[in-house]
């Protein structure tokens, strides 16, 4: 979605509010999105935070 949108990972890190080298490792799935950047990235892609952690295929 980050790339559909045009946005580089350094914006949505700072989106965020965190690291752009945390966020790396959030989007390899190398550790866990907090649910609280779930609801963030949700509003920020206009999607739903089931959407976003994987569990519906519905944007």
């Amino acid at each position: 979605m980050r790339e559909d949108s045009d946005y580089t990972q350094k914006y949505v890190a700072e989106y965020l509010m965190c690291d752009q080298s945390l966020y790396s490792k959030y989007e390899r799935g190398e550790r866990q999105l907090p649910l609280e950047f779930a609801v963030k990235l949700a509003k920020l892609y206009n999607t739903s935070v089931d959407y976003i952690v994987g569990l519906t295929d519905e944007k």
